[in-house]
């Protein structure tokens, strides 16, 4: 078994993409743009250059460079940088499922919560979307405000799952 492990990742782009109409013409020129397709709601797609995860029926949270992502919204929608706002806080081991159950109102033991899979949630009280990277892998973007709180309390029940 792996030992559960809660890692702040460093800063990076991040950025709002948020569709206002014409969410059909949207996904072509995205499509055409990228080279994939605008994920469903729950999921991700992209690379380690752009990825796109949809936590909201019209809104996905960018990772990476999205320079062009406001030529393919046009008057459309709009791309809001928001990376200062958020901390990335990567949870891995085979418990990470557990440590989210903790203080949460999300099944996130579910197996259908899997690789690629996209989830908003309140944990501790907090607003947190999630992003399942891997089967021992999940990311946590987590408003700056709260980070270190929340970072503490899952410090310590982690260490009491251990116990």
């Amino acid at each position: 078994m792996t030992k559960l492990s809660i890692t702040m990742l460093p800063a990076a782009p991040l950025h709002a993409f948020e569709i206002w109409s014409n969410p059909a013409a949207v996904g072509k020129r995205f499509k055409a743009a990228c080279g994939f397709a605008l994920p469903a709601l729950g999921r991700s797609d992209g690379s380690d250059a752009l990825r796109l995860i949809r936590y909201e029926p019209t809104v996905w949270l960018v990772e990476g460079d999205a320079s062009a992502l406001s030529g393919v919204l046009s008057d459309d929608g709009a791309v809001t940088a928001i990376g200062g706002g958020i901390v990335r806080i990567r949870l891995s081991g085979n418990n990470w499922r557990t440590l989210l159950m903790e203080g949460g109102v999300f099944d996130a033991e579910s197996p259908t919560f899997a690789a690629g899979c996209s989830a908003a949630t309140i944990i501790d009280h907090v607003n947190v979307r999630l992003h399942v990277v891997d089967e021992t892998t999940c990311d946590a973007y987590v408003p700056l405000s709260f980070s270190q709180g929340l970072l503490h309390f899952w410090t310590q029940a982690a260490e009491a799952l251990a116990g």
